[in-house]
């Protein structure tokens, strides 16, 4: 990313982390930094993935759909939330 800008990210270990880093980093042909910003990157991408996908059975994904593609008729509380937001718009327009 050229031009972008880099912000620095410092940690403490224990001695036995960073030797197990500095064999892994060497293994791997990259640099300590390379190879820290890469695993905390793709760590975080999965950490965010999961939190944006739901997960549901067969069940439930058809309930959830069927309620979605053919909701149920208002009762009497959604009528007067609807009712009192239209009168709330209405009053705000003025």
């Amino acid at each position: 990313m050229a031009g972008s800008k880099s912000e620095r990210v410092s940690a403490r270990v224990p001695s036995r982390v960073y030797t197990m880093l500095t064999q892994a980093t060497e293994l791997s042909g990259a640099t300590l930094n390379q190879f820290l910003v890469q695993a905390a990157f793709e760590k975080a991408q999965l950490i965010i993935g999961q939190e944006r996908v739901i997960n549901m059975s067969q069940q439930s994904a058809s309930l959830f759909f069927d309620a979605i593609e053919k909701p149920p008729a208002p009762g009497k509380k959604m009528k007067k939330a609807v009712k009192s937001c239209n009168l709330l718009k209405t009053n705000a327009e003025k």
